[in-house]
């Protein structure tokens, strides 16, 4: 059995990871949650979580932050998730035991301890009062084009699709409009190209505030980045192609939440942050090398865990015309692929494991047709749409069983890491 978690090469050989993580002294698990640990629903206030897997969590404090694009409070927030999973508890009950997920949300501007104390580091008032506003302009402009053809919706039809499909998080307000891919059909595709306009109408408005470099613009999945800017995922056919729309912050991308959470991670290690205590992703470098150049100049080595990045949303989709061109994207690639280089960097041993989440209501790719022979790699034809033999992400272990068997795993580790402690 090997002990490195980076030999692991599209793994699915759980019990040999788990004895490796078992026996890693310094260990941090950066890990998302929709699709993750939870199942990707078309409504997110559907959402449900395990109470185990929430209290596994809290056994590995020190050693677990979530990175989501998502947030922690509000009405589609996590928040009120975990507190639905201890619905027979009192009041506040949650909060004393220490059971919110600690970490980073909404791409990395929402800190969160396990108490629920909540912080929005490198925020300015101006720009927490432009996101309060941007809900009520997605109602109005969406009203006016749900109205008009190609799809003439009642007034009463629009409410009803506005309550499921805007998202009113506190700093990063979003668009969902999966659950309108089997409604709409063939227009599908047009209400994707309405989505867009109103996040360049979005931005528009915020420059002409002042604010023209405050935010961007979150598509999930995507196809990466052209001209600083990610690329839509057109629906084709059962594939919805980009679902998500988030109207998010600058700077609010997960790997720059990484360098946060591993400048928590050393404060808490040393009493010392090696970036500073003021660090957030408002002041992060932007370009993916600049990060990484940032953490081999501030992080001692010696105190650098072996870091799993844990997610599910990763595409590869191959040129139409040459077969070794890929635009590859996802909204967890770019976390996942700066937890692999640091582990280069740093020969700390690192890990990326996905979770696959095409069993959810949103379709997405996945592992096709089913492997399991855990002593060998997953081929890559199993793997189309997600990655492919020149992608740099390499994928070390592979969850095809989806959330719940990742659920399941990581209680069996929270328990391994007590027990070994």
């Amino acid at each position: 059995m090997t002990s490195a978690l980076s030999a692991f090469t599209r793994s699915i050989d759980h019990p040999s990871f788990l004895q490796a993580l078992g026996h890693k002294q310094n260990l941090l698990i950066i890990q998302d949650l929709d699709g993750v640990c939870m199942g990707l629903v078309r409504d997110p206030k559907r959402r449900t979580m395990d109470a185990d897997y929430i209290r596994a969590v809290r056994a590995m404090a020190g050693q677990f932050y979530v990175l989501t694009n998502g947030e922690h409070i509000g009405s589609r927030g996590v928040n009120p998730i975990v507190e639905a999973a201890f619905a027979t508890q009192p009041s506040g009950w949650v909060q004393q035991q220490g059971l919110y997920l600690p970490g980073l949300a909404a791409g990395g501007v929402q800190w969160q301890g396990c108490d629920g104390d909540l912080d929005h580091p490198g925020v300015s008032a101006q720009e927490m009062a432009f996101l309060k506003a941007v809900p009520d302009t997605m109602h109005r402009y969406l009203s006016a084009r749900l109205s008009e053809p190609p799809f003439a919706l009642s007034p009463q039809q629009v409410a009803e699709v506005l309550d499921v499909i805007v998202l009113d998080n506190l700093v990063s307000p979003t668009l969902n409009i999966g659950s309108l891919h089997d409604r709409f059909g063939a227009h599908y595709p047009a209400m994707q190209r309405v989505a867009a306009e109103l996040m360049e109408a979005l931005l528009q408005q915020a420059a002409e505030q002042g604010l023209e470099d405050s935010f961007f613009v979150h598509l999930a999945p995507n196809l990466g980045t052209q001209n600083g800017r990610e690329r839509l995922k057109p629906a084709a056919g059962s594939d919805m192609g980009t679902t998500d729309f988030q109207f998010m912050l600058r700077g609010a991308v997960k790997e720059a939440g990484v360098l946060v959470l591993l400048n928590r991670y050393y404060f808490a290690r040393c009493g010392e942050y090696p970036l500073g205590e003021d660090f957030s992703v408002r002041v992060a470098p932007r370009s993916a090398d600049a990060m990484r150049a940032l953490a081999e100049s501030a992080f001692d080595p010696a105190l650098m865990p072996s870091v799993v990045g844990v997610g599910d949303t990763v595409t590869s989709v191959v040129d139409n015309d040459d077969a070794t061109v890929f635009s590859r994207g996802g909204s967890d690639r770019g976390f996942l692929t700066l937890v692999q280089q640091l582990g280069e960097s740093f020969h700390s041993d690192n890990a990326v494991v996905w979770v696959d989440s095409s069993g959810g209501e949103l379709n997405r790719p996945g592992l096709s047709p089913q492997h399991t022979d855990p002593s060998q790699p997953v081929p890559l034809t199993s793997l189309q749409g997600i990655t492919d033999e020149y992608d740099p992400l390499q994928l070390n272990l592979l969850f095809a069983g989806g959330y719940q068997q990742y659920i399941a795993f990581f209680r069996q580790l929270a328990s391994l890491r007590q027990t070994t402690a």
